[in-house]
């Protein structure tokens, strides 16, 4: 089980492919706060409301000074589908190896229909402008959740 991460721990580092297999590091953010959302797989109903939620959202966060991150282990290629499928604005990385998954306390152990297994663990991290965790929210739901956090957030 990964550690999970604390208000005023440095936020892990990662530059991971979007879905154009440019690369994206969390660097490139210094400077701005960064909403960073894990979620299961692309294409899938739950984390499509919550990416469209997102995107829905993304002109009022942005004006608040919070950039929009999601991660899955999806390959590029199939963010890119997700991505021009549904309209998506927000930036989607590729974690195919599960390490930033699991730096963020995003991967491991989960209790999905009554049984316990592994795999990604809906999260979302908030990165202050230096780098820091600000908020770490694990097992959130995918739908009501950017509604949720946009008031949390005080935006």
């Amino acid at each position: 089980m990964s550690e999970r991460l604390q208000p005023g721990d440095t936020a892990p580092a990662f530059t991971l492919s979007d879905a154009d297999g440019k690369h994206v590091s969390l660097a490139d953010h210094l400077g701005r706060k960064v909403i960073v959302y894990f979620y299961p797989a692309a294409l899938t109903p739950g984390c499509t409301k919550q990416a469209c939620d997102f995107t829905d959202n993304l002109d009022l966060l942005a004006g608040a000074g919070y950039d929009v991150i999601g991660i899955s282990p999806d390959k590029p290629e199939k963010l890119g589908k997700f991505r021009d499928k549904e309209s998506l604005r927000v930036t989607l990385l590729a974690d195919p190896e599960k390490e930033t998954l699991a730096a963020y306390g995003a991967f491991g152990e989960k209790t999905m229909y009554g049984r316990t297994v592994t795999g990604v663990i809906r999260s979302t991290v908030i990165v202050d402008e230096q780098g820091k965790v600000e908020r770490a929210l694990y097992n959130v739901r995918a739908t009501g959740h950017v509604a949720k956090l946009i008031k949390d957030l005080g935006v």
